[in-house]
């Protein structure tokens, strides 16, 4: 199974993370969001150890967690000028009507610049979390 790809968009950037679990789908997301900023493929073969921020996000929906979450490591990339290349759910529950996520970015401390292209905000616009023959895809779009 492909892990994520681009859709063709007029103006922005389209994508569809794809898992056999909520988990994995997030994550699919989330690596095709960082592909889009970094060169994660540099990033992660560069040899200096991992380090980590943990993000903790909650939600009435599949769909704002994903918003939330995306966002969430956007403003950590943006504010920090790390290098991510990954990003690992931990942990997702779902109870009554509230969802919750927690996982970290994973990044390298290099002073090498990887960044690619500068990505402003990730919209709630078409977003979507689907789950169709055991199969999640979550629908993004970004704005550029």
């Amino acid at each position: 199974m492909q892990k994520f790809r681009y859709l063709s968009h007029t103006a922005d950037i389209e994508f569809v993370g794809y898992g056999s679990t909520l988990k994995k789908g997030i994550e699919n997301s989330a690596l095709a969001l960082l592909n889009i900023m970094l060169d994660i493929k540099e990033i992660s073969n560069n040899k200096s150890g991992d380090s980590y921020i943990t993000i903790k996000e909650s939600a009435q929906s599949r769909e704002n967690l994903v918003w939330f979450t995306l966002q969430d490591i956007l403003s950590k990339i943006d504010e920090k000028k790390i290098n991510a290349f990954r990003f690992d759910v931990q942990k997702i529950t779902e109870k009554n009507s509230e969802i919750k996520l927690t996982g970290r970015i994973v990044y390298k401390k290099i002073k090498s610049d990887n960044s690619l292209l500068s990505v402003k905000a990730v919209t709630p616009h078409d977003l979507s979390v689907k789950k169709e023959k055991g199969i999640f895809s979550v629908h993004v779009v970004v704005d550029v």
